[in-house]
């Protein structure tokens, strides 16, 4: 293996894959490293789903949608937070980059079906989606050897997201049609994702090199110039004669930076475990810019006792269960504090409200309270519908009964189910609105019509709860870049040769996630943009 090449990219999600991918094509020779002995970081636990405005697939279906509205709905949702210049980028080159990695890869997106944005209602939002892409299905045995390294593999589903509806009604394909999946070795959702981009590589001769973990940034004052990287164990020196990308991923499972960075509490990352600041730390150790370092991709979760993926404790995301009729959420002190059926990241401004009187989170961690009509018809967390109830959920024939086992006082757990109960009855959510959005409705029970689809009354015993925590899918603050993926440096201009995309650098729409696919559209842009202009410099 050369020790020498045009560009280097560090990661293999769907961020570090496009630049590789954006870089050959452009000319450019290119070595991809990958820490874990794994291809696809975050991006092959996830489903896959790309969210980006403005693309070519709403004309046939018949989607409105424009730059003006895309950029109006990332503004409404910034807090004067976000870089107007690099979520104007994304907006611009997303599309691009979509029809492009069509024609270089084996990768076809298409929209799924209604799927709204995240905060629908807001200005330049679409409630009847056309934002959100999944990804199409991919036959494994395309990649030969490569595809048992890709992660999560084993575990993926033999759907796409675009056959059915993502809420309570979904019906999974018939046995016929996954029977000749599995024959096909056919696979959907995030690991689909990364083994097209993979196989676009592979077809231009590129080979990702596994345990491969890069520790240091070469270079001077004129830049950098390369990186050092601990290849199996041995610490190998590659220079880079265009540039280094960082496509590392967050810094989640790193609990120190998590504590140095983070605006509030995030007990449980749901990412890659490879993912503990690599680049980050590589790039602060050359001055770089730092952005948006108090953000991640919000998400509650619930810890099953046992259950471990890749050698580590694994959470499950809280998802469909807060969302689904039957069903409501009370912090430590038994009170509901948001609406459930909001979007899992924007949880995380519910989860980290400080009550600066007792000097506490009073919301994290909370409660799923469920009744067993719920239980009866729905997955909880991964527990099939039915009455057998794993020993890590509660469960009393009475609300008092439930309050004490989980150390709630009986009271106030009482009043506030007696309140929720009067007004979903009713159909109605005063105190926080949930079932007047369409997103709510949507990860709903959608064999029910309007906001019966989230809000019903628990009345059913025994009545169930767990614990739930304030996780993450990754962190998206990092390295600041210019709209060319260029790493900034502290002190003025930019760091030659350094560039950085994905959940690795400052995040270009800030802390607004606009849709499902929010992390992945932004990711694979830059990706596209950074091996484009590294390959160029």
């Amino acid at each position: 293996m050369s020790n020498e090449c045009d560009v280097v990219v560090l990661g293999t999600g769907a961020a570090g894959l496009t630049a590789a991918l954006a870089a050959a094509h452009s000319g450019a020779s290119v070595q991809i490293y990958e820490k874990s002995s794994l291809v696809g970081g975050t991006t092959a636990m996830s489903g896959g789903i790309i969210w980006m405005p403005n693309n070519h697939l709403q004309e046939f279906a018949g989607i409105e949608d424009s730059r003006e509205k895309a950029l109006a709905y990332l503004e409404s949702l910034s807090l004067g937070q976000i870089d107007s210049d690099m979520a104007a980028t994304f907006v611009d080159k997303g599309p691009e980059m979509l029809k492009w990695v069509e024609e270089m890869t084996p990768c076809a997106f298409h929209i799924v079906a209604n799927y709204p944005d995240y905060h629908p209602e807001h200005p330049g939002g679409l409630t009847e989606g056309g934002r959100s892409l999944d990804n199409a299905l991919f036959a494994l045995p395309e990649l030969g050897d490569w595809a048992n390294q890709i992660r999560n593999h084993e575990r993926a589903n033999r759907v796409m997201l675009t056959e059915t509806p993502l809420g309570g009604a979904t019906v999974l394909p018939g046995h016929d049609v996954i029977k000749q999946r599995v024959k096909k070795g056919e696979i959907g959702m995030g690991p689909a994702l990364v083994a097209g981009l993979l196989k676009g590589l592979l077809d231009l001769g590129i080979e990702p090199q596994t345990q491969s973990q890069a520790i240091q940034l070469l270079g001077g004052t004129k830049g950098v110039t390369g990186v050092t990287i601990n290849h199996k164990g041995q610490p190998l020196d590659v220079t880079s004669k265009k540039g280094v990308i960082i496509a590392t991923g967050g810094f989640e499972w790193n609990s120190e930076l998590v504590r140095t960075f983070l605006r509030g509490p995030m007990t449980a990352p749901a990412g890659s475990p490879e993912n503990t600041g690599d680049g980050l730390q590589m790039a602060m150790d050359v001055g770089a810019k730092l952005g948006n370092m108090r953000n991640a991709w919000w998400v509650p979760v619930v810890r099953v006792p046992g259950e471990e993926l890749f050698g580590h404790p694994s959470v499950r995301l809280i998802l469909l269960e807060r969302t689904r009729p039957h069903s409501m959420m009370v912090n430590k002190y038994g009170k509901r504090f948001t609406n459930e059926a909001g979007n899992y990241n924007a949880m995380g401004g519910a989860f980290h409200s400080f009550d600066p009187q007792k000097f506490e989170y009073p919301n994290e961690p909370c409660w799923l309270i469920f009744d067993h009509r719920h239980k009866l018809r729905y997955e909880v967390a991964g527990c099939p519908p039915g009455e057998q109830t794993p020993e890590w959920i509660y469960s009393d024939s009475s609300i008092e009964g439930l309050a004490t086992q989980i150390g709630i006082e009986e009271s106030t757990l009482r009043e506030t189910f007696d309140r929720f109960n009067s007004y979903a009855k009713d159909g109605k959510d005063p105190d926080f609105h949930r079932g007047e959005s369409a997103y709510d409705t949507f990860n709903g029970d959608q064999s029910l019509k309007g906001v019966q689809a989230t809000l019903q009354p628990l009345e059913t015993p025994p009545f169930y709860a767990f614990r739930i925590e304030s996780g993450a899918l990754g962190t998206n603050g990092g390295p600041k870049t210019d709209v060319s993926g260029r790493v900034l440096s502290l002190a003025g201009g930019v760091i030659p040769g350094l560039y950085a995309a994905g959940n690795a650098m400052a995040a270009p729409t800030g802390m607004v996630y606009g849709g499902a696919g929010g992390t992945l559209g932004p990711a694979m842009t830059f990706g596209y943009i950074t091996g484009m202009a590294a390959a160029h410099r």
